[in-house]
């Protein structure tokens, strides 16, 4: 358990229908400790200071309602202009960004999504929040969901979006003062049910789940070709150009070595992604891609295909293996150089002064965009997944580098076909290349929604492992009862959420602190949490006057010298 100086708690507060948002509680701590230490000699060692870490939680949300003409928004925050819609005032260019910007063009029942662009430097405290009005009765509303009429038939849903800031932490979201009753007894009402008992909670079916692209709408599996083209180069791997992350161990498919480079934490990502993919059936192909540069006799870039388009997941998940093997062979020796031809040294402690330089992304994305051409599936979404650690430049050979971002506008655009979403993560590197590729298929490049940038290389799995839950069905943590449901939440510490839905973590039966459970990562990434529910039109006049009232919130603490086990009781 953390003391207060290490949780953030954010609740909503009761009322006695369906739900309220109330006062938030923020705990954060900042210290500072200034020492001078002076010795005999003329050396000294001045402002010394330790200062307290930080972690702050902030939400925000978008809620709609379906009374009878179709999902309506209800409220949002933030709503820079309190009509329903989550919305927010660039200050930069003063253009309103908002909500049903981000539609998903493949889903006709998605309106929008929660807005990219919000992170911890631009998310209002939640005291701003604007409740506005019942939909129905047209009542004020001082709590985030107060609904005085609901009707069989009604449904309703809330995209929470969180997003970690600061430190790495843990976080569980919970229910507290469930109340179901009768409330108002009608004549109607006493014929089915003589006690009046509360029958609302029992009667609302609800689903909780991670909302992976934060539009308001469970997501099922749709077929989609995947091509993953990783940067191949040497800072990938030798300490000498900066692949070196840590002397700590790490341990890939059953190898452990004595320290960590960026390529091996690429290749516990993209296996994991593969691996998720596979234990879900989703319907898939998966290719894999690379690029590096050139040597100072080479005419040609070092780039190609490490596995072509196939549904045998097997297949890539062994190509995928020994990543450093790979990268070393494809950067020694004369052109050309593949993987898996030997030549290579792996040692990232090696001297690499002779291998292949420069790196070459536009090459790498025009591969994968002609295997998608070649081999790829027709009728289905088609994805590239880019990963580098820096911009693309010239080696010492012959060859001019095709610019990575026309060829990223070119597969986006079908040129060559097929129009395909670009994704790109940027790892600990110059971003606005990776950046400017990234976007949805057929449209402009520079869309945040595609693009990751990854600060600390440790956090590359975690991207893939976001880009795996995308990609697949959305991970349901509950279907149930919305008494079930609370019931749930309010036990004990509540439901611990997982950062990387694609381990194996079961939220309701593994412990908080079983090892698949991953801690979100404190980089204001977006993660959504979405509870829907519905009266259906089958529920008798036993609900008739029920009232439903329950607390929620979100609590976290941060994940250093925590095992994610959770405090003993909540804040």
């Amino acid at each position: 358990m953390t003391d207060n100086d290490d949780i953030d708690t954010i609740g909503l507060s009761r009322r006695t229908v369906l739900a309220g948002l109330g006062a938030v509680g923020v705990a954060s701590a900042g210290a500072g400790l200034g020492t001078t230490a002076y010795f005999n000699d003329t050396e000294s060692f001045e402002g010394n200071q330790l200062t307290a870490g930080q972690l702050d939680l902030l939400v925000d949300w978008q809620q709609t309602y379906d009374f009878g003409d179709g999902h309506q928004f209800v409220n949002a925050h933030p709503d820079h202009d309190g009509d329903g819609e989550q919305s927010i005032l660039d200050p930069e260019t003063e253009e309103v960004i908002k909500y049903s910007d981000f539609p998903d063009e493949d889903d006709e029942d998605s309106n929008g999504a929660n807005i990219t662009g919000l992170n911890c430097e631009n998310i209002p405290p939640l005291s701003e929040a604007n409740f506005r009005h019942d939909p129905v009765t047209g009542e004020e509303m001082d709590r985030l969901v107060q609904f005085t009429d609901v009707k069989p038939g009604d449904s309703g849903e809330i995209t929470f979006s969180l997003h970690l800031c600061d430190n790495p932490g843990y976080i569980w979201m919970q229910a507290d003062n469930v109340s179901d009753n009768g409330g108002t007894a009608t004549e109607p009402e006493l014929i089915v049910d003589p006690d009046n008992l509360g029958d609302l909670g029992d009667a609302i079916q609800a689903t909780l789940w991670y909302d992976e692209d934060c539009d308001n709408v469970y997501d099922g599996a749709e077929p989609v070709d995947i091509m993953l083209t990783l940067d191949f180069s040497g800072s990938m791997l030798y300490e000498q150009y900066g692949g070196l992350v840590s002397e700590d161990d790490i341990t890939v498919g059953g190898t452990t070595y004595t320290e960590t480079t960026k390529i091996d934490l690429v290749e516990l990502g993209t296996r994991q992604f593969v691996s998720y993919l596979q234990s879900q059936g989703s319907d898939v192909q998966v290719g894999v891609a690379y690029f590096d540069g050139e040597g100072s006799d080479d005419s040609v870039p070092r780039t190609g295909i490490l596995q072509g388009l196939t549904s045998d997941l097997s297949v890539v998940d062994a190509q995928l293996t020994d990543l450093r093997q790979k990268l070393a062979d494809v950067v020694t020796g004369p052109s050309p150089s593949t993987p898996g031809d030997g030549d290579g040294d792996p040692d990232p402690f090696a001297n690499a002064n002779g291998i292949a330089t420069g790196t070459y992304i536009g090459e790498g994305v025009d591969d994968a965009q002609a295997e998608l051409d070649a081999n790829g599936r027709s009728g289905v979404e088609y994805r590239n997944i880019v990963l580098s650690d820096g911009e693309s430049f010239n080696g010492d050979g012959s060859t001019s580098f095709s610019s990575p971002t026309g060829a990223a506008a070119d597969a986006r655009a079908a040129s060559p076909n097929p129009a395909t979403n670009v994704y790109t993560i940027n790892v600990d590197g110059s971003a606005s290349t990776l950046q400017a590729m990234a976007g949805a298929a057929g449209g402009l490049g520079g869309d945040p929604a595609f693009f990751n940038d990854v600060s600390d290389p440790f956090n590359i799995p975690t991207v893939f492992g976001n880009l795996a839950a995308q990609t697949a069905q959305e991970k349901k943590i509950m279907e149930d009862s919305l008494g079930n449901v609370l019931t749930a939440l309010a036990d004990g510490n509540g439901v611990p959420l997982d950062a990387i839905r694609t381990t194996t973590y079961d939220e309701l039966s593994d412990p908080a602190n079983d090892p698949d459970r991953e801690p979100f990562r404190g980089d204001g990434v977006m993660h959504c949490v979405a509870l829907s529910w519905e009266l259906p039109f089958d529920v008798g006049n036993e609900v008739q006057g029920d009232t439903l009232g329950f607390d929620l919130g979100f609590y976290t603490e941060q994940a250093r010298h925590n095992d994610g086990a959770g405090p003993s009781q909540t804040a």
